[in-house]
Formats: C-alpha cells, structure tokens, sequence
C-alpha cells in the first residue's frame, strides 16, 4: 500500500464516531518501528514489574508486623480515609495484585525510563483498535493484530467492566473492547456497566474489572453497597481494592537506601539490576528536617531549602504528587525543574511541602528523551512529512488468571513533537502500535 492508500484504509477502519471520546491526533501510514534491543528490554520488563508489583504488596504488610519498617506504611496510608486504608488491608485479597500492568517508558538514548507504573490504565480498547487495523494493513504488530484482546481474555476470563461516571471517557473503548471479546466466545456475555443503572441485588455474584480510581470512591453511584458486598464476598473486584498499590511512591522508595537490601532479596540480583537500570533515582518531597550530619543521596543536600537555589542545571527533575488525587494522574501535577524559573521552582517546590501531611509528592531525575523522525500526514500536501519527535512508550502486560506469568498484549507509542518536555497523548502526537 502506498501512504495515501494506507491513509485511506486507517480512516474507513475508524469505528463509530465517539469510540475515543475527544481524542484526536495526527494520523501516521506507519506504525512506531522499535530496534530489537528495545523490544527485548520491553519483554523483560514485563516479569520484572510484576515481580516487583509483588514485593511492593509484600513489603506493604511487612511493614505493618515489624516496627522498624512501619514507615513505609505510615507513608503509603498518608492522607488516606481510614476507610480506603481499612479497605486495603483486608485478609481477603491480602495476596491479590492488578492483572494488568502498564509502565510509562520515556525512550531514551540510553533505552528506556519509567515514569509512571500504572494499574488501572486506559488506552486498553484504543491499542487493541491500532493493533488490529495496522496489522491489517500487513504491519508486524508487537502482540499480534489480537493481542490485546487475548491478553485482556486471558486475565479477566469472567470480568464485567464497571465504569464510574468520573471514567466516562473510556466507556466507548471499553464498549468496543467488550464487542470483541464477545465475538470471540460463545459463552455468557460480558457487559461494560455504570453503577448508577444498577441495583445491589444485580451485582450479587458478579466478578467486575473496576474502572474507578479509589479517591474517587465518594463520587461513584453505589460504592458503599458494593464494598460492603465485596467484603462479605457477594462480588469480586480487579484490580484489588488496594489504594496503597497505585501510588507513584513505589518508584522512590525502590531507591531508598534502608530498603535496599529487602528490594533484592525480594527481587533477586538480575531483576534489581534491571529495574535499576530503568526507574530513575527519587525522592519523597518530606518537610521533616534531617539531622545535621544527613544528605539526601544522590542531591547531597541537606534540606529543601537548598533546592531551591538549584542551577539550571541541577533542576533536571520532575517533581509530581504521589497518587491518590484527582490530580494524580494525566500529567496535571507535574513540575520539570529545568523548565521553570528559579522563583517558579521554588514556588513549586513549597507547594509539595505543604502538600506532605495530605498528599506526598515525589521528585526524580529527569531522564531527556531521545529525537526520531516519523511520518506524519500532511492533509495539506497529500503525502507524508518527517516529524522530528520524542515519545512515550507504554506496553500493556496481561496476568493470565491463576499464574504469575505476563504476556505482552501491544505497545502503544505516543509520538509527540521533539519540542514537548512532558509526553502524552495530545492532538498534535501520533498515536500509533508499535513493530
């Protein structure tokens, strides 16, 4: 196929208008091509997160039987209803984890960096759409033309999808997503439903992938009936009701010094070095004073007030609240040191401080990512142009139901001009599978 015709075939395979609620981006004849280098690094990250999804949860109710890490909880709980933290607590689903896992990966020259590791991510129905349409159009897809699918099949074998009104965006893809697997099965079909359509008796029994976030748990239309049945055992949710689990915290506290003995004994030597080699080092943004003789590693400060007399230069870091906000997510906390004035990163960084009691922030170093050139379409010039670019890399991976093995289900590349510092999609990014 030529571009034009490959143009033409992406925009007759669009689904019904509003399957990606107001998404809109620039349309691409390519798919995102990845080095073999790349790609092997992506498939080990799979394991290697789950193994270490694995040791947070572990390392969460450890800290809660042994007084010297009762930090850690005391951390991750902070600003927290007792409710959700009760609620996570529960010997019920004490072993429970996500079966859907999705890093944000900066590419870099160096490979990749992880921003973000997400639990309860979106983009499920949007990957699976790109997937199978630029595999249909003869392109290679990481994860196959299906691989979305299956791997969404594999581990929510009897799930409904339950979507909260604060969610309404991604109902349309999940609607989408849910058509798919039902043409696949001939057995019960699935259902993608809102809460506030329900009664308590019809979620009896049910088993439902929640696609709520758990500070929301307020606003979402008969939440205190269903948790209270999810704790007698009249409904089953994934990913577990674990608010501790979905904090940005992990990531910083993977470099804590104290913790790094129990990080690889809990992960074992290739694993640690791995994820070492992809989480960039961090911080917990905490006002509380170090002794006289202490630094924090890494910024070889002793306080916050020195980092805001940060250089250029030194505020190559990205300073963003923890997690459990309503502006936690989508990029909407973030601060790039480098990209401030002196007086703005000072501001920024007094902001996070007295945040600390209610809701943590965290800073990392900030990893450049690399420039390349895509094809973009050119409405204008009927053709193709060059984009120079810098993008974000999210692979999906699968838990297949009743084992701890992951399986890639796609890697959705978000290409966005070479001059945006912070990567998401945007109407001006491409969206695109990855080959």
């Amino acid at each position: 196929m030529s571009p034009a015709e490959r143009i033409a075939h992406l925009r007759a395979a669009f689904p019904e208008e509003g399957l990606f609620r107001d998404k809109e981006w620039v349309l691409s004849p390519e798919a995102f091509p990845l080095d073999g280098e790349t790609v092997q690094l992506i498939e080990a990250l799979g394991p290697a997160l789950r193994a270490f999804q694995r040791a947070c949860n572990d390392l969460y109710f450890q800290s809660l039987e042994q007084p010297d890490l009762a930090w850690v909880a005391s951390l991750l709980d902070q600003g927290k209803p007792e409710s959700v933290v009760t609620l996570g607590r529960q010997e019920r689903w004490r072993r429970d984890l996500p079966s859907v896992l999705r890093p944000d990966l900066v590419l870099t020259e160096d490979g990749v960096c992880i921003s973000e590791l997400d639990s309860l991510p979106g983009g499920i129905g949007l990957t699976g759409w790109l997937n199978e349409t630029y595999a249909a159009m003869g392109q290679p897809v990481l994860g196959g033309a299906e691989g979305m699918i299956e791997g969404f099949e594999a581990a929510f074998p009897h799930e409904d999808i339950l979507i909260s009104r604060e969610s309404g965006d991604y109902q349309p893809e999940m609607e989408w997503l849910v058509n798919r697997l039902n043409a696949r099965s001939s057995g019960f079909p699935r259902h993608v439903m809102n809460p506030w359509n329900l009664t308590p008796h019809e979620l009896v029994g049910s088993r439902v992938y929640r696609f709520f976030e758990l500070f929301d748990l307020d606003n979402v239309d008969l939440s205190r009936e269903m948790l209270k049945m999810a704790l007698e055992g009249e409904m089953h949710f994934t990913p577990p009701l674990k608010a501790f689990l979905e904090e940005k915290l992990w990531l910083v506290l993977f470099w804590t010094p104290q913790l790094e003995d129990v990080w690889r004994q809990a992960l074992g030597a290739e694993t640690f070095a791995l994820l070492r080699r992809c989480i960039p080092q961090g911080w917990v943004v905490d006002p509380k004073p170090l002794p006289p003789f202490a630094v924090y590693p890494g910024l070889n400060i002793q306080s916050w007030q020195e980092a805001k007399r940060f250089g250029g230069k030194q505020r190559e870091l990205v300073l963003k609240i923890s997690g459990f906000s309503e502006v936690g997510w989508g990029s909407r906390s973030v601060s790039i040191g480098h990209d401030l004035s002196q007086e703005q990163w000072a501001a920024a960084l007094d902001e996070a401080l007295a945040s600390f009691p209610q809701n943590p922030f965290v800073l990392q170093r900030f990893h450049r990512a690399k420039v390349v050139n895509h094809p973009a379409w050119n409405e204008e010039r009927q053709d193709t142009v060059m984009m120079k670019s810098r993008v974000r890399l999210c692979p999906y991976y699968f838990v297949p139901q009743g084992t701890e093995e992951t399986r890639l289900g796609g890697v959705l590349a978000t290409v966005c001009p070479a001059d945006k510092k912070i990567l998401h999609g945007m109407r001006d990014a491409m969206m695109l599978p990855c080959v």
